[in-house]
């Protein structure tokens, strides 16, 4: 490689990495005079690279945004690191910028050196949702304007109508696209079980909300500028799993918990838990503690594990149970068929058998009517 381009490439590297430059500095870590430093500067100037001159006593420069995209210099690890995100966005159902991305990893790829190119080539990515996960479509120009609301704080005005898919991000139910605008300081863009999110404050409901990205028609102009309050709990990961989770605690728990006692191995038990704690009392027999949004869903979670089970608290999980042994005692009664009404001239006064059990001594034989043999 030349050497003049070998230095600018330097030069931008160097750019890259801090925010200011003093030339002198510049110049010290080159190895060139000050006036050369300026000269590649010029350089870098004529082939797109906004690098502003910033005053001082030193003096020095600024690599600045512009109006169009120049070529981008990364280190070997930041070059793995945007390959695996884009392979990541690339196979994302619902994100509306899987496109953008295969194309942007195919035009990074063709560019790597040889010994990146091998690296990346073996490390394969692919993001797959959930089977009860209906991702929704979402405009990346919608996700742009969200975004750029929220990181501006002004306030966001947008229709928000049913969506593509199934559930529901705002909990007070969706809108209609012929009401008036809703209008919300946006605070967070998040994404969640494989769709998109925006967290903001509802002006006209005085709240905070949870709002569907799929829902959001964006209006222009925004709104007046904000300044940012402070979201409840201060973690906006909490906040979400909470509100998600059914929960009025802002850390992400869930509203109910509860711990049994099940006669199984733990090992079993932990491959069918993702939210829990199991612990190990024995060979076949541990201690689980889950949560849920109410406490018949807790018990009936505890339930689809075949095994005995042992409430130790609290005792809101043990009437749970109790509830819905009652309901499922209805359900069998309302499925069975109702015995038929046998006739006065077949009817016969006979005793039921005795069930096999401790009633029923081993080697002695019942003396009640009826009984079998």
């Amino acid at each position: 490689m030349p050497k003049t381009s070998a230095r600018l490439l330097a030069l931008l590297s160097l750019l890259q990495a801090r925010r200011d430059w003093p030339g002198g500095l510049l110049a010290e870590r080159l190895d060139v005079s000050l006036r050369t430093v300026r000269r590649d500067v010029d350089r870098l100037r004529e082939i797109g690279y906004p690098i502003a001159a910033v005053k001082g006593p030193d003096g020095g420069y600024r690599l600045g945004a512009g109006a169009e995209l120049p070529p981008l210099l990364f280190d070997d690890e930041q070059a793995v690191a945007l390959t695996v995100a884009l392979q990541v966005a690339a196979t994302t159902p619902g994100n509306g910028l899987a496109e953008a991305a295969a194309r942007a990893l195919t035009t990074i790829r063709q560019v790597m050196p040889t010994r990146l190119r091998h690296r990346v080539d073996a490390l394969r990515v692919t993001a797959v949702q959930r089977p009860s996960t209906t991702a929704a479509p979402v405009d990346g120009g919608v996700l742009l304007a969200i975004s750029a609301a929220a990181r501006a704080h002004e306030v966001l005005r947008f229709d928000y109508g049913a969506g593509t898919g199934a559930g529901t991000g705002d909990r007070t139910g969706a809108g209609t696209v012929d009401g008036p605008p809703r209008r919300a300081e946006p605070h967070h863009v998040i994404t969640w079980d494989g769709r998109w999110y925006l967290v903001g404050w509802d002006l006209d409901r005085g709240d905070w909300r949870v709002f569907r990205a799929d829902r959001i028609v964006p209006r222009t102009p925004n709104g007046p500028r904000f300044t940012p309050r402070a979201l409840p709990g201060g973690d906006v990961a909490g906040y979400v799993i909470g509100k998600f989770r059914g929960s009025a605690d802002t850390s992400g728990g869930w509203p109910c918990q509860g711990t049994v006692i099940l006669d199984l191995p733990a090992a079993t038990v932990a491959s069918y838990t993702r939210d829990g704690v199991v612990e190990e009392l024995g060979p076949d027999r541990c201690r689980v503690t889950l949560g849920s949004w109410s406490w018949p869903s807790l018990a009936a979670a505890v339930a689809r594990f075949d095994a005995d089970i042992e409430v130790v608290g609290p005792e809101d999980l043990t009437h749970a149970f109790a509830h819905l042994a009652r309901r499922f005692t209805r359900t069998v009664a309302a499925a069975s068929p109702p015995p038929a009404t046998p006739t006065r001239s077949t009817t016969r006064r006979t005793s039921p058998p005795t069930p096999p059990g401790p009633s029923t001594a081993p080697g002695r034989r019942s003396t009640r009517p009826g009984a079998g043999e």
